[in-house]
């Protein structure tokens, strides 16, 4: 190999100035070993459930800015949670991309209504879309409601609407779903789990 005395020069050069520079407490490996902070040290943890199917495992959502900071909270990182006794930690593939499920931007994040006969949809409140549930429900009851069957004996059968309740409730609100639902005579009740 042919080295130019331009090129020796430059190369001694170069050894000099890092040398003297190490030997001045200026080590470049130190000031690369830095412990660097945690990612999630400064993260807010919220405990959820995965909405997807009825195993109804356990997640923790992490999220950066908290409010002292006037940040607005953005969920960045799911996991599964490790303490929860369904899961134990894990996620399937569809609890695993739950973050591209919140961060979607075609998510619906508030009701709609779509007026019979019409092709569009436009945004209603939510304490409208309670109303306009409940309302329907409530007609759709006092027109349909089964008092009494053809022999007269009381039966109290509401069979034109079902209801499908969520397998991530706890047996409590369960238990108070299916009372509620059943005490209104629908007929058609079943559950997330069994679907």
């Amino acid at each position: 190999m042919q080295v130019t005395r331009r090129q020796f020069f430059k190369v001694c050069t170069g050894g000099l100035v890092t040398s003297s520079i190490a030997a001045l407490g200026f080590s470049p490996a130190k000031a690369l070993a830095e412990v660097r902070e945690f990612k999630l040290a400064s993260t807010t943890e919220t405990r959820n459930t995965c909405p997807y199917c009825s195993v109804s495992c356990g997640l923790i959502m992490h999220s950066m800015g908290d409010k002292a900071k006037n940040a607005e909270l953005s969920i960045f990182h799911i996991e599964g949670d490790p303490d929860h006794p369904v899961n134990r930690g894990t996620l399937c593939p569809k609890g695993a991309g739950l973050l591209d499920f919140i961060h979607s931007p075609n998510r619906l994040r508030y009701p709609e209504y779509r007026a019979p006969g019409s092709n569009e949809w436009k945004r209603i409140s939510w304490d409208e879309a309670f109303d306009k549930v409940s309302r329907l429900m409530k007609n759709d009851r006092d027109k349909n409601f089964v008092a009494k069957n053809d022999a007269g004996v009381t039966v109290n059968r509401w069979l034109t609407t079902g209801f499908l309740a969520a397998s991530a409730s706890s047996n409590e609100s369960g238990h108070v779903t299916h009372k509620v639902v059943r005490s209104t005579g629908i007929l058609a009740f079943d559950n997330q789990a069994r679907v």
